[in-house]
């Protein structure tokens, strides 16, 4: 089996140094083990995601030379690489859990929720 590492940012400003060790500790992992680094973009805040800032991330990974093996640009076998994206893949995976009784839906209130 070979290592499989991702980062993924949420598109909400600029790639932060947090972010950036986390890119290249993961970055150097992969290439170490002769691993694949995947970039994908945790864009599921809509409300404060923007293209400018994914677009801003890309660059700052590319300029400080952490590239990816699989991600936007480049694409790769396990594609869409935005969470977004993503949504139908996970509904359907939900939904053969629920079918198999390993998972349930909630319908408990958000204040509800708060209150446990």
């Amino acid at each position: 089996m070979s290592v499989r590492v991702r980062f993924a940012p949420s598109p909400t400003g600029y790639l932060h140094i947090g972010g950036a060790r986390t890119a290249l500790f993961n970055w150097l992992w992969a290439r170490k083990q002769k691993g694949t680094f995947v970039l994908r973009i945790e864009d599921t805040d809509q409300s404060r995601s923007t293209q400018e800032s994914e677009q801003a991330i890309i660059d700052s990974m590319k300029w400080l030379g952490l590239d990816w093996d699989e991600g936007p640009i480049v694409g790769g076998p396990h594609a869409p690489y935005f969470q977004m994206q993503r949504l139908a893949t996970y509904d359907k995976h939900a939904e053969a859990l629920i079918a198999r009784g390993k998972a349930f839906r909630c319908d408990c209130t958000k204040e509800l929720l708060d209150r446990q």
